[in-house]
């Protein structure tokens, strides 16, 4: 079965599911069992960070692996970061913060990005540069659902993932916001469970995240 190549947008990528996974793997040979473990509980938008040697090999075998998965690249902190991403096989690409460089790559690739944000000015930055898909990271230090409801009045057009604090018992609270497309978060990829090869539990965490309702 040939690998999906099909551009999608920011807010697809948002609109998916209701969680997107926040990934770090250190070993190559998790990265297949753990997204066909994410699909097979419902999530297909995986992000894949940028924190480890192994990430860019990870999104590369998941893309060529898992063609039920959309690989994503987390932590793009470059210019040169967006593209090794979109090389390795990245289908979207996830920023801490946001720079005009990062920017400028990510649109010059054709890769949807969401920018990082924290701060009223940087999301008028991001949407001078057309961006109105954000994460809000991180989420709870920056002010949480608070915040949120604070920017629904000046940025009512667009769209967070919070991302930072986002966890299984307040997950709900950011997805009722009417701002609030997604959330992201690691607590459906637990370290223990990927060190330990346990996917059925994996499985069983990305099934209860994708039915959370928004």
């Amino acid at each position: 079965m040939a690998v999906e190549t099909k551009t999608i947008t920011a807010i697809e990528v948002m609109r998916d599911a209701p969680v997107i996974p926040v990934i770090v793997l250190h070993d190559v040979k998790d990265a297949v069992p753990l997204a066909r473990a994410l699909v097979a509980g419902g999530i297909r938008m995986l992000e894949v960070t940028l924190r480890t040697r192994e990430a860019l090999e990870c999104i590369e075998i998941i893309a060529k692996e898992v063609p039920d998965a959309v690989p994503g690249a987390g932590t793009i902190r470059s210019a040169a970061d967006a593209q090794a991403s979109a090389l390795a096989g990245a289908r979207f690409g996830v920023s801490p913060g946001y720079t005009r460089a990062v920017g400028k790559a990510c649109h010059d690739l054709g890769l949807p990005l969401l920018p990082g944000v924290a701060t009223g000015s940087e999301i008028m930055m991001a949407q001078e540069d057309g961006f109105t898909e954000l994460k809000f990271f991180p989420a709870v230090q920056a002010g949480g659902i608070a915040m949120l409801k604070a920017w629904q009045g000046p940025f009512g057009d667009v769209k967070f993932c919070p991302t930072g604090g986002v966890t299984a018992a307040n997950a709900h609270e950011f997805l009722s916001l009417a701002n609030v497309a997604c959330v992201g978060g690691s607590w459906i990829v637990p370290t223990d469970a990927i060190a330990a090869g346990d996917w059925g539990r994996i499985e069983a965490l990305a099934r209860e995240a994708s039915q959370l309702a928004r």
